[in-house]
C-alpha cells in the first residue's frame, strides 16, 4: 500500500482514506464477496441499536434521476447479535472496523458505548446523531447544537476509542452544530447524512416511499456535501472530517480531500458497483500522483491563497521483481 494515502483521524491512524459509508456495506459479508476488506481504510457499520428492529414496512426505497431516497426505519438485528455475530467475524477478516450507533435518547446512546468499551478489534464509534430523538418528538438531535452535544458527551465519556459524529445537512447552520459537537469531545466529524426528499409514484397517486419522506444519496447530493465540509474545515481546520456523499470516482474523492476531508466514505454507489471502494482508492493513488501530491498535503488545499503551490513528492520506487527497485526519472 502506498505511503502517499496514509491519513489520521485523531489518534485513529488509517493506511489509506476510502471507507464504506454507514448503512451501505451491510455486515460486511455482502462485500467480503468482491474485495479484501481490510485493503480499505476501514468498514463503517450500519447504525446499531440498543434493540433489535424491522425497520419500516415497504417500499422503503425509490430510485430518483439523481439519485436514491431510503426510509429504510434503521433495521438491525441490536447490539447483543452485533457482538454476537458481526463484530467477531469482522475482526476475522483483520478489517479495522468503526461502529456506527443510533438511539432513540441520549441514555441510549450511552448504553451502546459503554457495551461497546471492552470489546477488542473496534478503531472509533460514529455517532449517528441524524436519527429520530422521541423524546423531542421525532426530531433529529443533529438539528440542535445543545442535543448533537450531549449525545456526543454522552459516548465520548463512556468510549475508549475516537469518537466520530455524523450529521445531517438540513440544517440553517451546520458549522454552529460542528462547533458544538467538537466541543463535547467529538475526535472527528463525518459529512454528511443524507437529505431528506420524496418522490409521489404517478401509477398509484402516492408517496413512493411509506414513510412519506426519505433520505437522498448519490450524485445530486455531492455539491451540498462538499459546501458541508469546506465550511466546517474553514471552521476547524485541526478537525479530522471524514467526507459523504455522492462518491463514485478517485477524482470525486479528491474533491473532498481539498475541500478539508481527512478521509472519505463510499456509499450509494456500492448498491450498483460494489468493488467501489478498491476502485476509488486506485483512482485516488493515481490522481495524488499524477499531481506529484501525498494526502497530507491535498487535505484542504482548495482553501489555500491563489499562486500556493504544494509540496511536490518524489515519485516512489517502481518495484518490477522481487527484491528489486528501479527509480523512476524526475
Amino acid at each position: 500500500m502506498s505511503t502517499r494515502t496514509r491519513t489520521a483521524l485523531g489518534s485513529l491512524e488509517l493506511p489509506n482514506p476510502v471507507m464504506t459509508a454507514a448503512g451501505c456495506g451491510g455486515s460486511g459479508r455482502e462485500l467480503a464477496q468482491f474485495f479484501d476488506l481490510a485493503k480499505l481504510g476501514a468498514f463503517v457499520t450500519t447504525s446499531v441499536m440498543p434493540q433489535p428492529r424491522a425497520g419500516r414496512p415497504t417500499p422503503r426505497m425509490a430510485e430518483t434521476p439523481s439519485g436514491l431516497l431510503t426510509a429504510m426505519g434503521l433495521p438491525g438485528p441490536g447490539i447483543e447479535s452485533f457482538l454476537e455475530r458481526d463484530l467477531p467475524w469482522l475482526r476475522e477478516q483483520d478489517a479495522r472496523v468503526i461502529v456506527s450507533v443510533a438511539g432513540n435518547s441520549v441514555e441510549e446512546f450511552a448504553e451502546l458505548a459503554g457495551r461497546l468499551r471492552n470489546e477488542p478489534g473496534i478503531a472509533a464509534i460514529e455517532v449517528n446523531v441524524a436519527c429520530p430523538n422521541v423524546e423531542d418528538r421525532g426530531r433529529m438531535f443533529a438539528w440542535h447544537p445543545t442535543a448533537a452535544a450531549a449525545v456526543v458527551r454522552a459516548v465520548k465519556s463512556n468510549a475508549r476509542v475516537p469518537v466520530l459524529a455524523k450529521l445531517a445537512p438540513d440544517v440553517t447552520d451546520i458549522v454552529t452544530i460542528a462547533l458544538a459537537c467538537a466541543d463535547a469531545g467529538a475526535d472527528g466529524l463525518t459529512l454528511i447524512n443524507t437529505i431528506e426528499g420524496m418522490a409521489i409514484d404517478a401509477q398509484t397517486l402516492r408517496p413512493a416511499l411509506t414513510g412519506v419522506s426519505g433520505g437522498l444519496s448519490g450524485p445530486a447530493v455531492r455539491p451540498i456535501a462538499l459546501r458541508c465540509v469546506y465550511q466546517v474545515h474553514a471552521a476547524l481546520p485541526t478537525t479530522p472530517i471524514i467526507g459523504v456523499g455522492g462518491i463514485a470516482t478517485g477524482l470525486d474523492a479528491l474533491e473532498f480531500v481539498l475541500a478539508g476531508a481527512s478521509a472519505v466514505a463510499v456509499g450509494t454507489t456500492l448498491f450498483h458497483d460494489p468493488s467501489a471502494g478498491p476502485r476509488v482508492l486506485r483512482e485516488l493513488e493515481d490522481a495524488l500522483a499524477a499531481r506529484r501530491m501525498s494526502l497530507a498535503d491535498a487535505v484542504g488545499l482548495a482553501h489555500k491563497p491563489a499562486g500556493y503551490v504544494p509540496p511536490q513528492v518524489r515519485p516512489e520506487p517502481k518495484v518490477d521483481e522481487p527484491g528489486e527497485l528501479k527509480e523512476r526519472l524526475p
